[in-house]
């Protein structure tokens, strides 16, 4: 996402998030009322994202946590982690050996927020409806191994997969499989603007200015019948320009928590020492970001330019200059802390290894210095994306085979010219729909991948990927997953960079802060509540 059975043992050790830094007194307005959570994450409803709240088109993390906490899925991520648990469903499983067909039982008495009756006919209308609209910018393609979504009776849900899907349970705790009324979601459009309605833990009232949210309150839904035990009864998240602007509220105090984004420099400074009043919390955190490439485009669509870009790149040197303790390097697609990961790149390029590099351009015939533009985006990953990339340009400069030039656009540019392939080079980052290799990798390497890229490598497509999906033990997945990893490294499709961690900041007497973001980045607001400063 913008965007698993999970190994538990896997992330065992990244379960219980880390209390860093503690301010010395409660502060600000921290007192009774609505607790209200601050985010850089900026909402438009323009021609170029006409829908953000619809699950049919959202698929950026910053959208999904509005529709987690309106919208209801048949399963869940449980607090800390591990596999799903049923939600809307009171009981959800397969009921065949080859992971082919999965059965829901919906809970009783559920109830969209205005009353009306849920029953399985809405969980298909819903469904039905993602892959019908099929948006080019939306969530479809995660649902690529579902054939046919059948009601049975009113409570009673069977999906019928086209290959076995043994991740199939994790994505049926993602939005986009979300429960929407049939009253307000058309069967074939998209729903415009900022509206939302379902029957998740709390309803939602939007504020905008100018087709930007500018708030967004979260009331307890009463109607809400599921797994979820809220801690409060109003929340409002509200957006900011940038982390400066985020932060100096937390400090003032007209904001409780910060969820996303820190700079790099703000969790420096709170974690050695934070403002009066303000508490900095480390979680466990599976983003990544990366260089993707068009590989049909000019110059990159030499795979030995893409490997010596792999073999020159310096991630340590990113990493020290600009996320500091925020980021670690990473050698893959999939992260660390995720089951079935490898070092590939490490393996077979090593670390800022220019002789490699300087090898394969010449072994190739490829003269230097390579000219080449890397594109990122200024307003959709943090503070810190503007340095990254000049860092990448010096380095990368430096060695002497590449002329590097970066260029920064918004995201409402960036994002649209990218999916066109307008782009030779460009860093995108990842926040996982769910915490399995699966997501790391299908997501790029499938047919109608997230990137659009052109690049198809049919063992993976046809072999790697089916096979990864059948295996129930997960854990029995891992050489399949490596294999993948490996093939990665050689052709270059995507250059992992680095694996984020994730920091949370809260005032003193806001609790529950250490649950309200999980190892996916899921904003879970019921987890926040009020008592005394610790």
């Amino acid at each position: 996402m913008n965007r698993k059975t999970l190994v538990l043992t896997a992330v065992a050790g990244l379960l219980t998030p880390v209390l860093t830094a503690c301010g010395s007194a409660t502060g600000g307005t921290a007192g009774s009322g609505t607790i209200v959570v601050g985010t850089t994450d900026r909402f438009e409803a323009a021609d170029y994202a006409p829908a953000p709240f619809d699950p049919a088109y959202a698929y950026d993390a910053g959208a999904w946590n509005v529709l987690r906490q309106t919208i209801q899925t048949l399963m869940r991520t449980p607090r800390g982690g591990g596999q799903p648990v049923p939600e809307a469903a009171s009981d959800c499983r397969f009921t065949d050996a080859g992971n082919e067909s999965y059965r829901c039982t919906l809970r009783p008495g559920l109830k969209f927020a205005g009353g009306d009756p849920i029953t399985a006919k809405d969980v298909k209308y819903s469904i039905d409806r993602v892959l019908t609209i099929k948006d080019e910018n939306g969530p479809s393609a995660l649902l690529s191994t579902l054939d046919t979504v059948e009601a049975k009776g009113a409570d009673t849900v069977v999906f019928h997969l086209k290959t076995p899907d043994a991740t199939f349970p994790y994505k049926l705790s993602t939005p986009a499989t979300g429960i929407v009324n049939q009253k307000t979601y058309d069967a074939k459009k998209l729903r415009a603007g900022f509206a939302v309605d379902g029957s998740g833990p709390y309803t939602m009232k939007a504020e905008v200015k100018d087709n930007h949210l500018v708030r967004a309150v979260f009331t307890k839904n009463p109607h809400y019948k599921g797994d979820i035990k809220l801690q409060n009864d109003r929340v409002e998240l509200r957006t900011f320009e940038d982390s400066e602007a985020v932060g100096k509220a937390l400090t003032e105090g007209s904001v409780h928590m910060v969820s996303r984004t820190l700079s790099p420099a703000q969790i420096k400074d709170f974690s050695g020492k934070p403002p009066k009043g303000v508490k900095l919390v480390q979680m466990p955190g599976l983003e990544i970001r990366y260089l993707g490439f068009n590989t049909e485009a000019p110059v990159v669509n030499n795979k030995a330019v893409r490997q010596a870009l792999a073999a020159a790149v310096d991630r340590n040197n990113i990493i020290s200059k600009v996320y500091g303790k925020a980021a670690q390097p990473l050698y893959s697609l999939v992260p660390t802390n995720v089951g079935g990961h490898v070092n590939a790149f490490y393996n077979k390029y090593g670390e800022a290894n220019t002789p490699k590099a300087a090898a394969l351009l010449r072994e190739a015939g490829v003269k230097t210095p390579v000219k080449l533009t890397l594109n990122y985006t200024t307003d959709h990953y943090g503070d810190g994306t503007a340095a990254e990339f000049e860092a990448l340009k010096t380095q990368l400069n430096g060695t002497g085979l590449f002329d590097i030039t970066v260029q920064g656009a918004e995201w409402a540019a960036f994002r649209p010219a990218q999916k066109k392939g307008e782009f030779a080079a460009y860093g995108l980052g990842w926040f996982p729909d769910f915490p399995d290799a699966d997501n790391f990798l299908a997501p790029f390497l499938e047919h109608d991948n997230f990137l659009g890229t052109p690049y198809a490598n049919n063992t993976v497509r046809t072999r790697l990927i089916p096979e990864s999906r059948r295996a129930a033990d997960r854990k029995a997945a891992d050489s399949v997953i490596a294999d993948m990893q490996e093939i990665v490294a050689d052709d270059v499709p995507v250059l992992p960079l680095w694996q984020g961690k994730q920091y949370v900041a809260a005032r003193d007497g806001i609790t529950g802060v250490e649950w309200s973001v999980n190892a996916i980045s899921d904003l879970q607001l019921w987890e926040l509540g009020r008592g005394v400063s610790g």
